[in-house]
């Protein structure tokens, strides 16, 4: 019996709205807490400590995923999990109206950031268990769409809402708005899902008990770490992202930061149209594009241009910073070039733990822990690229980010681009397919 024989309801009625769920605390959490930090005052070092710190949750989720296999309903993991996010972001509404707003808000942020990995594992668990393979492959679509739709959303949308309240009011009642109107919104959300989603229940549990998954867990990390190459791999990973975390970091702090300070000086709702619309847009575009390029020529022969991708356009940024152009259109422009390359070339370490990393026994948990891997060297890069800018000034911080590509590129050279196990099967098959046939 195909996984959809039970639904009632057609996926198209839940799978959007599980998705833009998935994505819209991301964003809050990884873009909209470091702009709301940034608008009250904090420095550029505090910001990338603090939201660094904050997302920490989405490197260690695949620690924490076995556990989940123990819940008798994914559908209620998931409703609880969005309740519990959606209560995170009315708890930083309120905490701005606080004294001791910075200390209860980081709190609910790093609450949020937990309640929001952990309804990642359980909302991705519920379209696996709920979906045959063939329905899985056909809304998978949906599910890009709509995660980015989150995306466009909060660093769109809720960045160009909050720029307008700012305008009104005062800069903590702005953002607590925003906030409340990001808790109503996962919440209703929780609601409509009690109607929407299937049931997801448990199949057979194949782990019966808590040891069981301490079990399972150990070998996986075991297997993992025993991979030939494997430290080379996740070396790779980590320095992939050096410089991209840097500029995703930095870049719209610089955006918005005053031009007596180094920065362009934009307003909250220029940088939600500039970055957070026209900008995500050309990176949906880009990582397209790059699929496809990735796909012509194969990861080996394409991971240099793909490094050069996300690196190069970075450029953008240290021309910003010499030439502190005053045009949106030409900014704007500039801005979607930089998005388009991160885009473009983030396929490269996306296919490279899927086709590197990942294949073996574990291929799905072993995928996890590289996503894993690539998050904590994102937010090590993230940690420290404010106290690097504040030593260095923007002008310079930008170059020292065209530096970080280095590395990575030295190591595509030297990593392989194919699985050792891969590898040993290849040559195994060329060997029998050599070898004489029998009679």
């Amino acid at each position: 019996m195909s996984n959809d024989a039970p639904l009632k309801r057609s996926p198209i009625t839940w799978v959007p709205t599980l998705y833009f769920a998935e994505g819209l605390p991301f964003y809050a959490v990884a873009f909209l807490a470091g702009q709301m930090y940034q608008s009250l005052g904090a420095a550029n070092d505090q910001v990338a400590h603090w939201t660094s710190l904050i997302g920490l949750a989405w490197a260690f989720k695949p620690l924490w995923s076995p556990f989940l296999e123990l819940a008798r309903s994914k559908k209620a993991l998931v409703i609880a999990f969005q309740l519990l996010g959606g209560a995170c972001m009315g708890l930083v509404a309120l905490s701005l109206q606080m004294p001791a707003y910075l200390a209860v808000s980081l709190a609910a942020f790093a609450a949020l950031s937990i309640a929001a990995a952990t309804h990642d594992i359980a909302a991705d668990g519920l379209y696996i268990a709920s979906l045959s393979a063939k329905r899985q492959a056909a809304y998978a679509g949906w599910q890009g769409a709509f995660f980015n739709g989150a995306r466009l959303a909060a660093q769109g949308g809720v960045m160009y809402l909050a720029g307008a309240l700012v305008a009104h009011m005062a800069v903590a009642s702005a953002w607590s708005i925003v906030f409340g109107l990001l808790a109503l919104a996962m919440i209703v959300i929780a609601l409509y899902h009690t109607w929407a989603l299937p049931p997801g229940q448990a199949a057979a549990h194949d782990t019966h008990s808590l040891r069981d998954v301490f079990d399972t867990l150990r070998e996986v990390l075991a297997d993992f770490f025993k991979k030939p190459g494997v430290w080379w791999a996740v070396l790779f990973i980590i320095m992939f992202r050096a410089g991209e975390a840097q500029i995703q970091t930095i870049g719209p702090l610089f955006l918005r930061d005053a031009r007596a300070h180094g920065g362009l000086g934009l307003g909250i709702d220029q940088v939600g149209v500039a970055y957070g619309a026209a900008g995500t847009i050309a990176f949906l575009l880009g990582s397209v594009l790059g699929g496809y390029f990735t796909s012509w020529l194969g990861l080996r022969r394409a991971i240099v241009p793909l490094i050069l991708a996300v690196n190069l356009p970075n450029l953008v940024y240290y021309y910003f910073a010499v030439a502190m152009p005053e045009s949106m259109p030409l900014i704007t422009a500039l801005v979607c070039v930089e998005m388009f390359g991160y885009g473009f070339g983030f396929v490269g370490v996306i296919l490279f733990m899927m086709q590197v990393l990942a294949p073996g026994r574990y291929q799905t948990a072993h995928y996890a822990l590289g996503t894993g891997v690539m998050q904590l060297g994102f937010i090590l890069f993230k940690f420290i690229s404010g106290d690097i800018q504040v030593a260095l000034g923007y002008e310079h911080f930008f170059l020292w980010v065209l530096i970080c590509a280095l590395p990575v590129l030295l190591l595509a050279f030297w990593v392989p681009m194919r699985s050792p196990l891969q590898a040993g099967q290849g040559a195994a098959q060329a060997s029998a397919d050599s070898a004489p046939a029998k009679a």
